[in-house]
């Protein structure tokens, strides 16, 4: 019997769940894949914020890779939540050697505004992490932090992104998720932006009033890192990927006392031929 598809995350631990390495492992899990895991870092974090971080040794990080990849293989890596220069640096020389698609997700705070990245990093992510990116996957909070450019509208969205490509990824994913929150023009709709400079492609979806969304970019990085290594082309991937974080916000439920998570198995519990749908256009 040949082996499954395999995908590699190297993130860090949410313990609440909706997160980080669990969100990754349960979206693989969810779309049909092996995932397996690099824990660069632990926090103690549940519904209401993040109570503790600690990052990893480099050498523990390293060692955890090499296991994996030495001997098991992969098809794609997604990366999350690398907290510290050293780290975003040693990650970043073993996706040059690893020769598959790479999703990054350069997580700078989490979902209640806790930081998860050291400022002295940034530099790091830039230089890099970007440059090893099949597909970088920043929110509008995460473009300004790395680019300076804040993104109020859809069509700043161009800006934004084309500020993320100069540091070297192939294409750039631009979450418009934050966007027209607050009910205004094109709440309707939650409009992404993928792109590689030349081709462009406007993912859209239906926005869905639930608060609970916890863990939303890393479960749309790792739907996207899971269809790559699936063999499907970036605009698929992406276009895969938003319909399944759609499915997954919208059954999004209430745990603890603060901001529940989206539902990774939303799909073995939805009707045969449903689904929220999506509409990448050109």
């Amino acid at each position: 019997m040949a082996p499954p598809v395999r995908v590699l995350t190297v993130a860090g631990s949410d313990s609440g769940g909706g997160a980080g390495i669990q969100a990754d492992l349960k979206t693989m899990l969810a779309l049909g894949v092996h995932g397996m895991s690099v824990v660069a870092a632990v926090t103690a974090q549940n519904s209401l914020g993040v109570q503790g971080a600690w990052e990893l040794p480099v050498e523990a990080v390293r060692a955890q890779y090499r296991s994996v990849v030495d001997d098991i293989g992969v098809q794609a890596v997604k990366t999350g939540m690398l907290a510290s220069a050293p780290l975003v640096e040693a990650v970043a020389e073993l996706l040059a050697e690893t020769g598959v698609p790479v999703v990054v997700d350069p997580v700078g705070v989490s979902k209640h505004g806790d930081p998860l990245l050291a400022a002295s990093a940034l530099d790091a992510v830039r230089g890099r992490l970007l440059p090893t990116a099949t597909v970088a996957t920043p929110n509008l909070d995460e473009v300004a932090q790395l680019t300076g450019v804040h993104v109020d509208c859809p069509k700043a969205m161009r800006r934004g992104a084309a500020a993320v490509l100069a540091f070297g990824p192939r294409w750039v994913l631009v979450k418009g998720g934050h966007l027209a929150a607050d009910g205004g023009p094109g709440a309707a709709e939650a409009v992404d932006l993928l792109t590689d400079g030349r081709e462009e492609y406007w993912l859209r979806a239906p926005r869905h009033p639930n608060r609970h969304t916890h863990g939303t970019g890393c479960t749309l990085a790792s739907a996207l890192a899971t269809e790559l290594a699936k063999g499907r082309s970036v605009p698929e991937a992406a276009a895969a990927a938003k319909e399944y974080v759609t499915g997954a916000i919208a059954a999004g439920f209430p745990l603890g006392g603060g901001i529940g998570p989206v539902d990774h198995g939303w799909r073995f519990r939805a009707p045969s031929g449903t689904g929220p749908g999506s509409s990448p256009s050109a």
